[in-house]
């Protein structure tokens, strides 16, 4: 697992050993930051059930102003800050060891995002716990988005009913990534 482009180009990454995460392959990150490229430069991002951290560290390296990072678990907490001192990415990130839930709540009214990419164990419902969260919040920029991975055909309709909309689903053999944007209010 590497940085794929920009200023920490081909630095490889620490990974958390075992099985308890899925690290997102280089050719799916590849991807996924062809289709978000002209959101990335300035943008703030915030990293969901970071892992090693790779996406944010990926998104710091392509131009992003700032990362935050929230994890849980203690080991994954550890190799996203070895992964943060090894890029020299410390004046451009912050992370939180907590769950998401707490985390975002200690954020709201602190930070303001462009892009949120969540990245949560399979099949709990936690992608729609965050949303949920996230809907009730002041945390989401004007157009922000949120990009979901996801098991392949996960359903999301009830996104809807949250007030975000999707807007695009991109299939991997594995996976999926679902987009979402918060619907324009009516006036």
């Amino acid at each position: 697992m590497r940085i794929i482009a920009g200023k920490n180009r081909s630095l490889p990454l620490k990974t958390i050993p075992g099985r308890e995460t899925r690290p997102t392959t280089d050719r799916i990150k590849e991807t996924l930051f062809n289709i978000i490229q002209d959101e990335i430069p300035g943008c703030y991002f915030l990293d969901l059930f970071a892992g090693s951290g790779q996406i944010g560290l990926e998104a710091v390296s392509r131009g992003a102003a700032y990362v935050i990072f929230v994890e849980q678990e203690k080991k994954a907490s550890a190799c996203i800050e070895e992964n943060i001192r090894f890029t020299k990415s410390g004046e451009d990130t912050k992370l939180y060891a907590a769950d998401v839930a707490s985390a975002l709540r200690r954020m709201d009214g602190i930070y303001r995002f462009d892009v949120i990419f969540m990245d949560p164990p399979y099949g709990q419902g936690l992608e729609q716990e965050a949303l949920r969260a996230l809907a009730s919040s002041t945390l989401l920029k004007e157009g922000a988005l949120i990009i979901a991975e996801a098991q392949l055909d996960a359903d999301f309709s009830w996104a809807d009913a949250l007030g975000f909309e999707v807007t695009r689903v991109k299939r991997y053999k594995t996976n999926e990534h679902v987009f979402l944007r918060r619907r324009e209010r009516q006036k």
